[in-house]
């Protein structure tokens, strides 16, 4: 194996621009490394990991639904994956696998560049996931006036909010108990996108100037920005902007570069 390689280790995986992003970010800093997708058994993240280290690969982004398998397999963990209790990026070190998770960066470097303000903002975060759990704290450290997690199981959303409660003003319940009040911006955290759905949401939940942001991403609109459109959302994004920043940070994980995230972001956006 002449080169370095990496992959992005999910099921499914076919839809992952993660290759291109990193080939991109590879040409830009002028790194020898190969990047692809590997599809693992939904019960078998583990082994697909074990092999893949045996053969030599120095690294793996870690997309769903294996973020919390990927805490669990790490010998070592950063200070923010062991808050999150997720990873999303696995290097392969002299002391066995260190995980660590970019997607709050990755999250809040992209909402930084979008129309509503996070600091004094009210939140609406949807989903309990590992992609929840890894953009907790970044958010909550941002300063929102409320940060409210809904999901399908309210004990889930409790039991994160619980978490992450030392952090700021976080609550948590179930999605059919969300009541009408006023959001500035709601970011979907779900995997109800890989199958073109949406959450199911009341009307009324934007207040005047909110966003909508999809941590999920697609060539074409995601079921949920096409809900806030139809909402009548002041702007709506999906989460290509996080995916190509928080696999900036981990590139710079394994590379010791970060790379300009602008121009890759310019490269990807479907042309119209």
């Amino acid at each position: 194996m002449p080169m370095d390689h990496y992959a992005v280790i999910g099921h499914p995986i076919g839809h992952s621009k993660s290759p291109q992003i990193h080939t991109l970010f590879a040409r830009q800093t002028g790194q020898d490394m190969v990047y692809e997708a590997v599809l693992a058994p939904e019960d078998d993240f583990s082994g697909t990991v074990r092999r893949l280290v045996d053969a030599g690969y120095r690294g793996f982004s870690v997309t769903v639904p294996f973020k919390h398998e990927a805490f669990e397999l790490a010998d070592t963990l950063t200070d923010r994956a062991r808050r999150a209790g997720a990873v999303n990026t696995l290097t392969v070190t002299a002391d066995g696998l260190n995980g660590d998770n970019t997607d709050g960066l990755g999250l809040v470097a992209d909402l930084k560049r979008q129309p509503t303000p996070l600091a004094g903002s009210r939140i609406l975060l949807l989903g309990a996931g590992g992609a929840v759990r890894g953009v907790l704290a970044p958010l909550l450290a941002e300063g929102p006036a409320r940060l409210h997690i809904a999901n399908r199981t309210a004990a889930k959303a409790q039991a994160l909010a619980r978490d992450f409660a030392d952090l700021g003003p976080v609550s948590g319940g179930g999605l059919g108990a969300l009541a009408v009040e006023s959001y500035d911006l709601i970011i979907n955290g779900t995997a109800a996108g890989l199958s073109d759905e949406t959450p199911p949401l009341p009307a009324g939940l934007l207040a005047p100037g909110a966003g909508c942001y999809d941590m999920m991403y697609g060539d074409t609109p995601t079921a949920f920005v096409r809900w806030g459109n139809a909402q009548g959302a002041a702007w709506t994004r999906d989460g290509l902007g996080m995916l190509v920043e928080q696999a900036a940070e981990a590139f710079a994980i394994w590379r010791g570069q970060r790379p300009r995230t602008a121009p890759v972001m310019e490269a990807l956006r479907p042309r119209s």
